[in-house]
């Protein structure tokens, strides 16, 4: 957990053996992740090198995963609800996915018959680990899947500039980031509601946003600042077997003007 110590070798070796006991998995096919306090954007950075890429299924659309070379995997597991939510009202829509990381919302979208997607992320290790998501299923097509690297405050200003509207956005946000490419730090509970009411600017009416967030004790900004109206749909997103530790909370929101 974040903000404790790290476990002891020992200690993460023994808990290895019992798990790998109980799933009746080897132990040289059972990979142990530790969690704990991180910094700017280092739960994204490489943690080893040459560890071995492989394809998940889920709900019958291909994911590359890497379980050791980064502290995350490439698919949040704890949001296979959400990705469902968003593949089932994609078709037809122009989709926004923010903050992006390997583009498993926009996986989902492109094959749930989205007119068009746009994808924006900061770095260029988890977009080009997006188009090949989308290449695993067919769907890497350039003219109606958009992969921008940017920053998404800094785009968010431009696209309102240009006009652009969307039927539905996912908003998924770091809880802090402090990368040198980001004009300044980022705090999720400090900056959500002008990073919102941003984003709800681009939705068509009737338009849906998808807010989430992992920030233990966060509290949401009011209608007003946000500029939308919201409802907590956490208990449909988070899947029985992470409804213990409830690691996101997620909002549906609409546009109030």
């Amino acid at each position: 957990m974040a903000g404790r110590r790290p476990l002891e070798p020992q200690q993460l070796a023994r808990d290895r053996d019992v798990i790998c006991s109980v799933l009746e998995v080897a132990p040289d096919r059972c990979v142990i992740k530790e969690r704990l306090r991180q910094r700017g954007l280092a739960q994204y950075e490489k943690q080893a090198t040459g560890g071995e890429s492989f394809i998940v299924l889920e709900r019958g659309l291909r994911f590359e995963v890497n379980l050791t070379d980064y502290l995350d995997t490439g698919l949040f597991l704890d949001h296979r609800e959400t990705r469902r939510l968003v593949g089932e009202q994609a078709a037809g829509c122009r989709m926004l996915n923010l903050f992006a990381y390997t583009g498993s919302f926009t996986v989902y979208a492109a094959a749930g018959g989205a007119a068009q997607t746009v994808t924006v992320d900061l770095s260029h290790t988890y977009q080009s680990w997006c188009h090949r998501n989308l290449a695993l299923n067919g769907l890497d097509d350039d003219e109606r899947h958009s992969l921008i690297q940017a920053d998404v405050l800094s785009w968010l200003a431009a696209a309102r500039t240009r006009r652009e509207q969307f039927e539905l956005i996912v908003l998924d946000p770091p809880s802090f980031s402090n990368s040198k490419r980001m004009r300044s730090s980022f705090d999720v509970q400090r900056d959500h509601g002008d990073l919102i009411a941003r984003t709800v600017a681009l939705l068509r009416p009737g338009g849906t946003l998808y807010f989430s967030t992992n920030r233990q004790g966060f509290r949401l900004a009011p209608p007003a600042q946000i500029a939308a109206s919201s409802e907590e749909i956490t208990a449909q997103t988070v899947p029985p077997d992470f409804a213990r530790a409830r690691p996101h909370r997620c909002w549906r929101m609409q546009r109030t003007d």
